[in-house]
């Protein structure tokens, strides 16, 4: 019998298969490949630009984890990437192709500063509590509007996501841009909100002014999707609808309800990373304070393999990189637009990477 490869070329063609079982060392290998080929083209646009690579990198490692102030300020940047990264794993795991989470972050701000206005003179407690839940609220009625698109009219939930992002963004550009929700101070109109009140600030962590209790949310969320995914019946579900859904209706699974849940969950976890970001970093409402979150967290979930612990360490290194870059752009005098093109690269090349750890390129036989 003749093997494939000594079969004519025309009976051959290209086929790629998602990897059953990812093997750990390749998986490492790869990211380790991408790791070094995307600092090195961010090596290469540094040595252009005429600014020193070796001190360019230097600085910002020092200053994104090379003390305690770095850390916690890389820790506060990854707060928002880690939620949304779980938000994008809840999603994906059951082929819910959502890009709505930069819509369900900003929505997720919108209705806690709704809160935040409504529920002014609560106690503290009280109040904090019904800010947090308004806004993972107000992120999973997003996810579930789109959902129910999906499921009753056969909507694409990629379409749905990603008109609504421009929705929200535009809704929120009118109420902070001389809508209700406008500060004014002497007749000068801001972009923005008024500050928030001190009673509705997220605690700060270890006496510091940059890491808040989000960050503990953040670590929570993640220990949350790993349980749910791994070890309850909707777990089993989630990822059952991610391999065959067909199969999944077969056994009498309602699989409209699962989609709905999902995007329940994935908008809530989403809008929690408006409400730290908000509430926890910026304690004012901007469009370009949020912009970026959902979209980058998309990136975040894949690079950790749509694993919660994966998103974890992904948010970290890059929020890690976020403060390091500043340090990068002050102190070795590197141009402001190689910052942005380092973090794309780095985005680009470990989003690469992780494809080429979950897929394989397979030559199989055809019968024509």
């Amino acid at each position: 019998m003749s093997s494939i490869d000594d079969m004519p070329t025309g009976q051959r063609r290209i086929k790629v298969e998602r990897r059953l079982n990812p093997n750990a060392s390749w998986t490492l290998a790869m990211y380790m490949i991408a790791t070094l080929f995307g600092f090195g083209l961010t090596a290469l646009l540094i040595w252009t630009s005429g600014a020193d690579v070796l001190k360019a990198f230097m600085t910002l490692f020092d200053g994104a984890f090379g003390s305690q102030k770095a850390w916690i300020a890389s820790l506060a940047k990854a707060t928002p990437l880690i939620l949304t990264g779980l938000a994008t794993i809840v999603a994906f795991r059951a082929q819910v192709w959502s890009i709505g989470q930069e819509g369900q972050v900003y929505s997720g701000a919108m209705g806690a500063y709704l809160a935040c206005l409504v529920f002014a003179g609560l106690p503290v407690g009280i109040y904090l509590s019904l800010i947090i839940l308004s806004g993972m609220i107000a992120g999973a009625g997003l996810g579930i509007i789109a959902a129910i698109l999906k499921t009753r009219f056969g909507v694409n939930e990629i379409i749905s996501t990603v008109m609504m992002n421009y929705l929200i963004v535009f809704l929120l550009s009118y109420l902070i841009g001389g809508g209700p929700w406008t500060e004014v101070s002497s007749s000068v109109v801001y972009q923005q909100s008024a500050r928030i009140p001190d009673a509705a600030h997220l605690p700060y962590l270890f006496g510091t002014t940059k890491l808040h209790i989000a960050f503990v949310f953040a670590l929570i969320a993640a220990v949350f999707c790993y349980v749910m995914l791994e070890k309850t019946p909707l777990g089993y579900e989630i990822r059952a609808m991610g391999f065959n859904p067909v199969a999944l209706a077969h056994r009498g699974t309602n699989i409209g309800r699962t989609m709905i849940i999902v995007m329940a969950i994935s908008g809530a976890i989403a809008g929690l990373a408006g409400v730290s970001e908000i509430f926890g970093t910026s304690h004012r409402v901007r469009v370009d304070t949020l912009y970026g979150f959902g979209f980058t967290g998309i990136i975040i979930g894949m690079i950790g393999g749509l694993r919660p612990l994966g998103a974890v360490i992904a948010g970290i290194f890059f929020g890690g990189l976020e403060t390091g870059a500043l340090y990068m752009k002050l102190l070795a005098k590197v141009p402001a637009a190689i910052v942005p093109a380092m973090e794309g690269i780095l985005l680009l090349t470990f989003l690469i990477a992780g494809v080429a750890a979950r897929y394989k390129i397979v030559r199989v036989n055809t019968n024509d």
